[in-house]
């Protein structure tokens, strides 16, 4: 990648034209509004890649990108930039009881399959598809011992999800797992001054990583889903992407299974083939 030469300090500030661009860009590839209140937190999260393409300002990086074809090699590390990577296990716990509770023996009474088949459609660093894992686990080992179950977790971010492979957290992280699903399915670190855990072997190896962008025309995850976790994804998109996505979604669940989304997202105003069960679950019909 090319240096830029040294011009104006790194703290100059992006112009309404790259701003623009920078929006538009990023809208189109990954459908995430950046309105104008959000150019000080884009300037914010575009620094670092100031600092390590060589670029001394976004005057020259912006025309890196869309004037020398420098999106070529730098997309995936600009989309990386800006997208927003909360987790938390047991994050919502109320949707992972809703499963335990009615959801999977719902699942198991209505269809025959031999393996439970979920998503977790933006999983970020990992915690929601390990805490699926979890669940699944525990109450597949308790309710029916002969299924079995996969997770694919899948997320726009590359940083993200080389970050979820390995399963590697602080051990704070994880303070919301329940002391029984800890023993079986974390291991600490053998070093105790590192505060580090990770997630057992057994259990990574129910979870598949895959880069997949849910602005794609469609979305090759195999046969149908059970069960579809999307959630506090909707909120970053405008109601036609919400639309699109959604409807995408529900082509790749099972008629009887489940979709769940964030608490403070809403599917009101849109056309799509589900009933709500409970509070922001949904069965396909």
């Amino acid at each position: 990648m090319s240096i830029a030469a040294k011009s104006q300090p790194l703290d100059d500030r992006l112009s309404q034209r790259n701003f623009n661009r920078l929006a538009k860009y990023i809208y189109d590839y990954s459908g995430i509004k950046m309105p104008p209140n959000k150019v000080t937190m884009l300037e914010g999260r575009l620094r670092r890649r100031l600092r390590v393409t060589g670029f001394d300002n976004f005057d020259a990086y912006c025309d890196y990108l869309f004037e020398a074809d420098g999106l070529a090699t730098e997309s995936l590390h600009l989309i990386d930039s800006v997208t927003t990577n909360k987790t938390d296990f047991f994050r919502e716990p109320k949707h992972f009881e809703y499963l335990v509770e009615t959801g999977l023996p719902d699942i198991l009474q209505t269809f025959g399959d031999r393996r439970i088949r979920t998503w977790s459609s933006a999983c970020s660093t990992g915690a929601e598809p390990y805490t699926m894992a979890m669940v699944l686990a525990d109450f597949l080992a308790a309710s029916a011992p002969e299924r079995d179950f996969f997770v694919l977790a899948t997320d726009l971010s590359t940083e993200v999800l080389q970050k979820a492979h390995k399963g590697i957290y602080t051990a704070d992280l994880l303070q919301p797992v329940p002391a029984a699903m800890m023993q079986r399915y974390v291991m600490r670190s053998a070093n105790r001054q590192r505060n580090e855990v990770r997630i057992a072997p057994q259990l990574r190896s129910r979870v598949g990583f895959a880069r997949l962008n849910l602005m794609d025309a469609s979305y090759p995850v195999g046969d149908l889903m059970h069960v579809i976790f999307c959630r506090n994804v909707m909120i970053y998109f405008d109601k036609p992407t919400q639309q699109r996505v959604l409807s995408r979604l529900c082509d790749c669940l099972l008629p009887g299974g489940y979709l769940l989304i964030g608490h403070s997202e809403t599917v009101a105003g849109l056309e799509l083939p589900l009933r709500q069960v409970a509070n922001t679950i949904f069965k396909r019909v």
